[in-house]
């Protein structure tokens, strides 16, 4: 947000250099810092381009107003308040998507897909009874990750801890749901592992983990948009390090409920009634 004083017109024109205030959202210090190194030189172009009359001579001026930034959320740059957050999206990725993708595929591999397919439960009974039990491990995963993330790496709190359950629940039903449509797609383990890696990149790549979304190619943020994790890594810094209630987060947060719906109804729609 940029913020300008009152009498800045007329201390420009009186050559005072006047001051400017950009507040600046500096949770991802590798988004944030070289777009604040850019301003100073945005300025002296801005005054090139656009003062003319009275303002003219002031255009030659290597700096006709003062820019002072303000950093939020993280003003000392911290690698760390923005990675270890995310890292509770990378790892929730990795380890919901790879034992619900395994979860089918074992039963036919093991042949008691067989006695599963004899009683009267319908695909979507089937399916929710194998992503139940990872819900709870998953709790269990979001639980140590932050309390190492607050205890251990010193990553700040302003938020609800029960609107981070909420979003971490919410997630791990997204990853789930992709899981077991792997296990669905997939005719043995092999593939489901290879599809799993294959899901897994992205979302490591693609998601504002390892860089900033923002500053994707435009293909590269449509396949991100796609991934669950892009949304949760949002959601999770916002809530630790700003403080975001329900109003902040439900743009990050619908999205996530369309994708799980999707990824459960394709996973309804290649399930297999028979083993053949």
């Amino acid at each position: 947000m940029v913020s300008f004083p009152a009498d800045f017109t007329r201390r420009l024109v009186r050559g005072e250099r006047p001051a400017i205030l950009v507040e600046a959202d500096a949770t991802d210090p590798a988004g944030a810092g070289p777009a604040i190194a850019a301003l100073q030189g945005l300025a002296v172009s801005v005054a090139r381009k656009d003062f003319t009359g009275p303002l003219a001579p002031l255009a030659a001026a290597p700096a006709a107003f003062e820019v002072r930034v303000h950093k939020l959320y993280n003003p000392e740059g911290v690698t760390q308040f923005n990675i270890v957050p995310g890292l509770m999206g990378i790892i929730l990725t990795m380890t919901m998507v790879m034992m619900t993708g395994l979860a089918m595929t074992r039963e036919r591999e093991r042949g008691t897909m067989e006695n599963l397919l004899a009683t009267p439960a319908q695909p979507l009974e089937v399916m929710t009874g194998k992503i139940v039990p990872y819900i709870f491990i998953g709790l269990i995963q979001s639980t140590i990750i932050l309390v190492a993330a607050v205890y251990m790496f010193g990553v700040p709190f302003f938020g609800s801890i029960v609107v981070l359950y909420a979003v971490a629940l919410l997630f791990i039903a997204a990853n789930l749901t992709v899981g077991i449509t792997v296990s669905s797609l997939a005719q043995n383990q092999l593939q489901a592992m290879q599809l799993t890696f294959f899901y897994f990149m992205p979302s490591i790549l693609l998601s504002g983990f390892m860089f900033p979304f923002r500053g994707m190619p435009q293909w590269a943020q449509a396949i991100g948009s796609a991934v669950p994790a892009t949304y949760f890594m949002r959601l999770v810094r916002g809530i630790l390090l700003k403080g975001n209630g329900w109003a902040d987060l439900w743009p990050d947060v619908w999205p996530m409920i369309v994708i799980t719906v999707v990824f459960m109804a394709v996973a309804l729609k290649f399930y297999r009634r028979t083993l053949d």
